[in-house]
């Protein structure tokens, strides 16, 4: 089976539901890992928009959640998943909010695309300084086996 990572909360393509953004509780979705490669020495999830600020003119993409050195064996993530409740091991990087933990959907203007990328590696990572996508991005350089793409959209409701 290969590496995929699946939402109870939306489809692939899908709309993601406002308690996930900006305009409900904000917190992250229900997240299912399946199908880590057998030599998987742990995994990374990067949740970002490529659509920021505007859809018709991107000039940046903004980075939601960074999470490193995910068990293998993980099965997935909570609803509202924080440093309290990911699984052993893991390790949360920083936001373009400049904090560390999920920051939804919040787009200024039109449709947004999310993705939540996983990446299965042949390294655990070593606990970095400063955990931002980018940083992640160059450590991980090299050790991806596999990786797997859930993409949601959304909207402002006004």
């Amino acid at each position: 089976m290969p590496l995929a990572l699946l939402s109870s909360a939306f489809d692939d393509g899908g709309q993601i539901p406002p308690a996930y953004t900006c305009e409900g509780e904000n917190i992250s979705p229900p997240l299912s890992l399946e199908g880590a490669p057998a030599d998987t020495k742990s995994l990374v999830l990067i949740v970002d928009d490529p659509d920021a600020p505007d859809p018709r003119a991107p000039r940046m993409t903004w980075v939601h959640w960074v999470v490193y050195n995910i068990s293998p064996n993980t099965s997935g993530f909570v609803a509202g998943a924080s440093h309290k409740s990911l699984p052993s091991g893991a390790e949360e990087g920083i936001n373009d909010w400049k904090e560390r933990g999920y920051g939804g959907p919040c787009p200024p203007i039109g449709r947004h695309r999310y993705f939540y990328k996983l990446y299965a590696l042949d390294i655990m990572l070593p606990t970095l300084d400063q955990p931002t996508k980018a940083n992640v991005l160059a450590a991980i350089k090299g050790h991806v086996i596999e990786e797997a793409v859930l993409k949601g959209t959304y909207q402002k409701s006004h």
